[in-house]
């Protein structure tokens, strides 16, 4: 069934991007937020360490980061308001900063990868780092694949459906939220 054909009454079961993106993102939220609690409950337990830890983190490119993403973010509503409107060059722009910015992301977080790398701080450093490497390396995963997907949306621009790219809007859209829950739980909570 074409989810663009649907009426107003089937769309529960048919929300913007399709139901299975729904359940991916419930899946990958709840998984992510497991990881979190868990390095929450370390935190706790071992309050001086992962005190000590933390201050080894750069929370300024944490910050800078987290700009990143969510001007991403906004392009990418931007772009998606723009496609419904048929205002196709808006799109394209608002698609094309998405990942630019989407890349900032990822060239930032290698520097702070590389710089934790040298500094001997691996996932074997400790229970802070394991939680590090862990969570922030899934979560470079997720922007890697929330990028390819825009790629593709932008390859594919003339003539990809609106559920399509709101589906890969979603996605990268959870990629802001697990960000915006891992940030102070990593970088900011003492």
């Amino acid at each position: 069934m074409n989810a663009e054909v649907l009426d107003e009454n089937d769309s529960i079961w048919y929300p913007p991007g399709g139901i299975l993106i729904w359940m991916i993102v419930f899946v990958e939220v709840i998984t992510f937020c497991m990881g979190i609690g868990s390095l929450v409950y370390e935190k706790t337990q071992n309050v001086s360490l992962f005190q000590t830890m933390q201050s080894q983190l750069n929370r300024s490119f944490a910050f800078w980061n987290t700009i990143f993403l969510l001007t991403s973010g906004f392009l990418l509503a931007i772009s998606l308001y723009a496609k419904e409107n048929k205002k196709e060059s808006v799109f394209e722009y608002g698609i094309l900063g998405s990942i630019v910015f989407g890349f900032g992301f990822l060239v930032l977080k290698f520097i702070e990868f590389y710089d934790k790398w040298r500094l001997d701080f691996t996932i074997n450093s400790n229970i802070f780092f394991s939680y590090y490497w862990l969570l922030t390396g899934f979560h470079y995963l997720h922007v890697v694949v929330g990028i390819i997907i825009l790629l593709i949306v932008f390859l594919n621009r003339k003539t990809i459906s609106l559920v399509n790219i709101e589906a890969g809007g979603i996605f990268w859209h959870m990629c802001d939220l697990i960000w915006l829950i891992l940030y102070p739980a990593l970088y900011l909570i003492q």
